[in-house]
């Protein structure tokens, strides 16, 4: 990886963001989209949250050596780091294990909102499709997993109008000790997928399609290369969702093109 000299000049130059959409919880839920201003260039928090893909093991407390744990979150958040650390870029992982959207929604405040992010990285719906087939009464039929999805995006973006959203894709893949449970968790899973979506779109953030990228990976590796146990990526299966992270993002944050291919 090549280091980037970039006056503070040409980095303003690139850092193109496009816009995030709704301007509060009414005009979220009810799908209005609106473009609104870039976020500041320089010092700009990324906040990643989700399940224990994100997660990824992390520390729960201060020590740096594993505050970003050993995922996606991890290998995103290095690279950026280390090539521009004149900009004061922050990176945060709040992802936790098993959690799913009426998780976050219960600790949005203190692990979203009281951060007050320039960046929201958002995984999560793989517990949701859990909790369906478990028969747990924590589980949310789609209407209800899309309310609280919606509800959790519209409280940041009414504190920050200008806050950049990335959505990633919930995935299910047939691999490891899971892999003949894919007929059971694969149609609630891409159903979940598609809400997130309409989500993204509505609220013009940046969308991560992860199932495609393991899809396209099987013509190099078999699956089980990728995802260990049908939703947990190797170290491999994390790269490659750093990859296209960045890659996507990109389209928002123009710096990010020093990675392209």
């Amino acid at each position: 990886m090549t280091k980037i000299n970039s006056s503070r000049r040409d980095f303003v130059k690139l850092m193109t963001v496009a816009g995030v959409a709704v301007t509060g919880l009414a005009a979220a839920c009810s799908g209005t989209k609106s473009v609104i201003e870039k976020p500041n260039e320089n010092n700009l928090l990324f906040l990643f949250q989700g399940d224990s893909i994100t997660d990824g093991n992390r520390g729960r407390n201060e020590d740096p050596n594993h505050i970003l744990g050993h995922g996606y979150c991890f290998a995103v958040s290095s690279r950026i780091g280390t090539d521009f650390p004149q900009y004061g870029f922050k990176f945060i992982n709040r992802g936790i294990s098993g959690n799913g959207v009426r998780n976050l929604e219960e600790r949005w405040q203190t692990d979203a909102l009281d951060l007050k992010p320039d960046v929201l990285s958002l995984l999560v719906g793989i517990n949701d499709v859990n909790a369906l087939i478990e028969g747990k009464k924590e589980a949310l039929d789609p209407k209800m997993f899309e309310t609280t999805y919606r509800k959790l995006l519209a409280s940041c973006v009414g504190q920050n109008p200008n806050l950049l959203i990335v959505l990633g894709l919930p995935f299910f893949l047939a691999s490891g000790w899971r892999k003949d449970q894919y007929p059971k968790w694969h149609p609630l899973t891409v159903e979940r997928a598609a809400i997130v979506k309409r989500i993204a779109a509505d609220f013009n953030a940046v969308l991560v399609d992860y199932p495609k990228v393991f899809e396209e990976a099987q013509q190099q590796a078999p699956i089980d290369y990728w995802i260990w146990d049908g939703v947990h990526p190797t170290a491999f299966g994390h790269e490659l969702m750093a990859r296209e992270w960045i890659r996507q993002v990109s389209n928002r944050l123009a710096f990010l093109k020093t990675y392209a291919k």
